[in-house]
Parts: C-alpha cells; sequence; structure tokens
C-alpha cells in the first residue's frame, strides 16, 4: 500500500528529480510532486512524496531535517484533506 509524506521547506532551485532522487536512497518512491504557483509556475516550498507504506518511517527518520539545497527539509507523514 502506498503513503504520501509531505515535504517542506524545500528551495525554489530544488527540482521534482531532486526530491526523488534524495528519497530514492531510502525506499522506493512512486510518485512525487512540487506544488508550484499556477500563476508564475514557481515553487511554493513544499511538495508531496508518495512512497510504499514499509519505506515510510525509514524515510521520515533519515531525511526530516537534512540539507538540501541550502534548507533543511521537513518531513512527515501527509494529512488527508477534509
Amino acid at each position: 500500500m502506498a503513503k504520501t509524506l509531505y515535504v517542506g521547506n524545500i528551495s525554489w532551485e530544488t527540482t521534482e528529480e531532486d526530491l526523488q532522487n534524495a528519497f530514492a536512497r531510502y525506499g522506493e518512491v512512486l510518485g512525487c510532486r512540487i506544488i508550484t504557483e499556477r500563476s508564475s509556475g514557481r515553487s511554493r516550498g513544499y511538495g508531496f512524496v508518495e512512497v510504499r507504506e514499509e519505506d515510510v518511517q525509514v524515510m521520515m527518520d533519515n531525511l526530516n531535517g537534512i540539507e538540501l539545497d541550502g534548507r533543511r527539509l521537513v518531513v512527515n507523514e501527509a494529512k488527508p484533506r477534509d
């Protein structure tokens, strides 16, 4: 089963490929997206990474607080929309 991780404090220079590569070191990445502003296409500084359920804890433990492109990532389990 897949789970979604919220990733915050992403640098504007970080690409989805960069984010996927960082997470892939700790398990299988099923999908990755950085949220952008509609008008400008500029990153909003956060995104989501879809991973296998068994990889969630390992990824949160190893990636929360790491520095990527000069910013310390915030990684936790995404909360469902209301």
